[in-house]
Parts: structure tokens; sequence; C-alpha cells
């Protein structure tokens, strides 16, 4: 089981490396890497390139390890005893799945996609050691031990708001996905926008890198924003002869709000341009 690309993905050759990696290693790949690299994308592809089920858990600041595991929904229990309801003899229909569980309990070898592990509280990836160590875990209410049928495929992403611990680290292969060369990105695009003309791709990606690279500026454009960007280019019809023009007075482009996504960066630009009309007067 090797994860060679697919049609809808451009993978570099150090990704594909570190996907089969993993595989091999069978141990779960954590992918860092910039907001709109494509890390989540990653663990939807490899799953459609294996023919594999993907599960998916994306996590949120509220969320806790046993939610992946399993719940006890001892409210519910309570209500149907009240009622006189028969299902109560029975713990096990108050036991919710967790994604965890589902991935452990599959018929067939599934990708599991744990999603922004660093919005959750530090002890998240600690709690989820020993499950994603032995692939087990034990439900106290019904007294059973969980064994995963067959070793899921996972992925987990983090966009580095918060460090992981070293003995959750230790656990994992580690993969960074660098921002795309102009060249990678072309290839993006091309997925994405099969046949675009070339002048408008090559006036599109100078201005796109020329304002990743301005001093200062709080979010840099991602690539899921530059194809936002070039969609609507496309819509409105904008020419690459429109995009050349090196007005220093207008620094800003064209439908800058698919790249600039904050005041401050709006604010930055416009400043630039004051600065560029005071030197030119």
């Amino acid at each position: 089981m090797k994860f060679q690309g697919s049609s809808n993905y451009v993978a570099t050759a150090d990704l594909m490396l570190a996907v089969n990696a993993a595989i091999t290693l069978k141990r779960p790949l954590l992918v860092k890497g910039e907001p709109g690299t494509g890390k989540t994308m990653l663990a939807e592809e490899v799953a459609t390139a294996l023919d594999m089920p993907l599960l998916q858990w994306h996590v949120k600041s509220t969320t806790k390890a046993q939610q992946g595991l399993y719940e006890y929904d001892a409210v519910s229990r309570l209500r149907d005893s009240q009622l006189g309801d028969e299902r109560v003899k029975d713990i096990h229909n108050y036991i919710v799945k967790g994604v965890l569980w589902q991935a452990f309990s599959a018929d067939q070898p599934v990708a599991l996609l744990i999603d922004e592990i660093d919005k959750a509280d530090i002890e998240f990836p600690n709690d989820l050691l020993r499950e994603l160590d032995r692939m087990e875990f034990y439900v106290y209410e019904t007294r059973e031990l969980v064994k995963a049928r067959h070793r899921p495929l996972v992925f987990i992403t983090s966009n580095n708001e918060k460090e992981l611990p070293d003995a959750f680290l230790r656990r994992c292969f580690f993969h960074y996905i660098k921002f795309p060369d102009e060249d990678t990105m072309r290839a993006i695009i091309d997925v994405h926008f099969p046949g675009l003309k070339c002048k408008l791709v090559q006036e599109a990606l100078s201005i796109f890198y020329e304002i990743r690279d301005v001093p200062g500026l709080k979010k840099k454009p991602s690539t899921s924003e530059l194809l936002d960007w070039l969609k609507l280019l496309l819509s409105e019809d904008i020419s690459p002869e429109t995009l050349r023009e090196k007005d220093p007075t207008k620094l800003i482009p064209p439908l800058h709000g698919a790249l600039l996504k904050n005041e401050q960066d709006v604010h930055l630009f416009e400043r630039l341009a004051f600065l560029a009309r005071r030197e030119r007067n």
C-alpha cells in the first residue's frame, strides 16, 4: 500500500515519502504547515487514492479526548427510566461510539483524520497516547476492552497554535508542508483551473508572492486564498494587463478581499500607497 499522488492533489516527492513512511512504520502522520496549504485535503486524497473510507474528527477548543472514544449518555438513561422504558436495562443503548471506536471496529482498514489537534486543551494529545500507541481502550461502563480490528491510517494536523507534548511527538512521523514555490503553485492552479491563460497566471502569481513578501504583514495569503482570488479574476474578466499596471499609487490589487483578511493588512497597503504618492509629488 503506497501513496503515489492523485490527479486532484499536487503532492511533492517529500510529502509522498512522509505518507508512505507513516504507513510503513504504522505511526500517525503529524502534518504541520501554514493554514490553507492542504493539510486536511491530504488525508482526503490519500484515502481516495488508497480506496479507504475516511473518518474525520474536527477538534475544537472544547473537545475532550474521551469524545473520540465514547460518551455515556446518563441523562437519556435517567429520562428513559422515569418513563419506564425497557431500554434502560441495557447500558449499551446509552453508549455513543466516538470516531476512534468507529475506526477500531471497522470491517476494513480506514483512514482517520484528527484535524487541528492544537486547538484543544494541552492535555488532549496526552490523553490519546495509549489509544494511538496500543490501538485499544477500555469501556468502564460496560467493562469491555475495545481493540482495533485493523490499524487505521491516522493523519493528525496542526497549525502550530500550541506546542505538542514530547511523548506525543515521539509516537508520530512528522512532516512540515512547506509553502509551495512558484512551479508547484502553477501545478496546483492547473489542477483547479485547467487551461487557464499563462499570462493571467504569471501576473497573478507575481502579485501574490509580492504581497506575501511585504514586511509587517499580519496574515500572509495562503494557497486556498490564491485560488479564490483567481476564481474572482476569471468571474470579473480581469485582464492580465490590468494586473500588470505598476502604478505605485494602486498597490492594493483588484478584489483584494480574497487575499487580505484583516484591516491591519489593508491599512498597511493603504499607507504604502500614500507614501508612494508623496514620493511622486
